[in-house]
């Protein structure tokens, strides 16, 4: 009698990750003081705010967006403003629910960010501006800082009057 090997996991059972693609879902660039702000010598303030969501758009198949806004400022007049929202559409099965959300909020936007990136400072260099390069984004930090607001605000009682 021979033994029988217990049979290998199926890949039906496997967990998979893959991207579907990846796409510029939206780009705007608005440079509201031309062309007078182009004879301003002074280097201005640049302001970088990120966002992104994630949502489930069939079984398994995921969308995640990053918005990328940048505003460059001399005093109180606004240079350019750039803003980008960089998709992508990712296939995710047989992944913990507890996977979920890290996967969906540090490592589809780690992707994403690089694409954003080079779409923002195109936008610029296209509005004749020199180039703007944006420094790498920790996602993992910025998702533990808002686990950790999130976990803040539901211990927090809320007060009623």
């Amino acid at each position: 009698m021979t033994d029988v090997a217990a049979a290998p996991a199926t890949t039906e059972t496997q967990p998979t990750y893959a991207i579907e693609k990846i796409y510029v879902k939206d780009l705007s660039l608005e440079v509201p003081n031309a062309p007078q702000i182009f004879l301003e010598r002074e280097a201005p303030q640049v302001d970088v705010q990120l966002h992104h969501t994630s949502k489930s758009v069939d079984d398994g198949i995921y969308q995640t967006e990053l918005t990328v806004t940048v505003t460059a400022k001399i005093g109180d007049k606004t240079m350019f403003l750039v803003e980008c929202c960089q998709a992508g559409i990712f296939a995710i099965r047989n992944v913990p629910n507890q996977d979920m959300e890290p996967i969906l909020g540090i490592g589809n936007p780690n992707i994403l960010y690089p694409y954003a990136r080079e779409s923002i400072s195109d936008a610029i260099v296209r509005a004749g501006f020199p180039p703007v390069l944006l420094n790498p984004v920790n996602f993992e930090a910025l998702f533990q800082a808002q686990k950790e607001q999130e976990a803040q605000q539901a211990a927090t009682p809320a007060v009623t009057h």
